[in-house]
């Protein structure tokens, strides 16, 4: 029996953007619980680059076993074309939109750059009307990833970055400083903070001001003029989109009883200096979730949270999209169209 073919990027060899190849691969397969959707944009995340290069920026040992070829990435929207067994929540001809199989499919099983794939349809939800399919595969990593950190766990898998649960703090009437505001994860924890009554300060290079301040910052600082934790005091809630090691800078920056969460919490070595300010440090990893894509679909549909697309290209320019990302100072999200 002939195998059925799609298009797809994938790679057979770990390395930078040369080695993602666009060529024939073979459909997914449907099983139950699943769901195979005709995909019409994907979003880029920094998983992506993590897993196209090998996860150098893991310890060894932590690494995850890849299997080659790889498809990478995990943000899609796209149109139900056919329903495995026991799913009722979805009908061929849906417009949906999902994160993939994360964090379970960090060795390379989400398989988000092609023009077909098996979601799980507990991960799948409707697409906002009000949106395009480029905007909503903007919207699903970094968009969980915000409401994950501030609003709403939304699981009770165990930490793996820290022995305690996160726990999100409310955000009415506090100040919350977001670092990285501009980027994929930033831009959304601005307008969560606004929308939820916080006062927001944005932090990002002098460029991304005027689109900061029309998603809701009330206040800015260009990082390349003055450094941030040199002037702001007093902050609720740090969201350090950038983390790693230099987020324990912001330390100082916070009122006792305050909160810093680190998107990205490897390498963060002040955990004395914070319980000496009395001060709260957390992470989480964000986990794939139907039920949350469907409850953010609604601000997404209504405006309420928009998502900024800094750049398209197609699945076949794959390599591009991940050159655009090597550059860095995103603003928003890089998407793939899918053909």
């Amino acid at each position: 029996m002939k195998q059925t073919l799609m298009k797809a990027v994938r790679q057979h060899a770990f390395g930078g953007p040369e080695v993602l190849h666009y060529e024939d691969a073979p459909m997914p397969e449907l099983t139950a619980g699943d769901v195979l959707v005709r995909v019409h944009a994907v979003g880029l995340n920094p998983p992506d680059w993590y897993l196209r290069d090998g996860y150098k920026m893991l310890p060894p040992e932590w690494r995850p076993q890849v299997s080659f070829p790889v498809i990478l990435g995990t943000d899609i929207s796209g149109v139900v074309t056919a329903i495995g067994d026991d799913v009722t929540d979805f009908a061929i001809g849906d417009a949906v939109y999902a994160m993939v199989r994360f964090p379970t499919g960090l060795a390379g099983e989400s398989k988000a750059y092609a023009q077909y794939v098996s979601v799980p349809a507990s991960e799948l939800a409707l697409k906002p009307a009000g949106i395009d399919h480029a905007h909503a595969a903007g919207a699903p990593m970094s968009l969980l990833t915000a409401w994950q950190f501030m609003i709403d766990l939304g699981h009770n898998e165990p930490n793996p970055l820290q022995p305690e649960m996160h726990q999100p703090v409310p955000l009415a009437g506090k100040t919350v400083l977001v670092n990285g505001a501009a980027g994929g994860v930033g831009h959304f924890a601005v307008q969560i903070a606004k929308l939820k009554g916080a006062h927001v300060i944005a932090v990002a290079s002098g460029t991304h001001e005027a689109l900061l301040r029309d998603l809701g910052a009330d206040e800015f600082i260009n990082y390349t003029k003055t450094p941030p934790e040199d002037i702001a005091r007093d902050i609720d809630l740090v969201i350090d989109a950038l983390g790693g090691p230099t987020t324990g800078r912001f330390l100082p920056t916070l009122k006792r009883g305050g909160a810093l969460f680190p998107i990205f919490p490897l390498g963060f070595s002040g955990a004395k200096e914070a319980e000496k300010l009395g001060v709260t440090v957390s992470a989480t990893q964000v986990r794939s979730s139907g039920a949350q894509l469907t409850e953010v679909a609604r601000l997404l549909d209504d405006g309420s949270i928009r998502v900024i697309l800094d750049s398209m290209f197609s699945l076949a320019d794959a390599r591009k999209a991940h050159e655009r990302a090597a550059k860095g100072h995103i603003q928003g999200k890089i998407v793939l169209t899918v053909d």
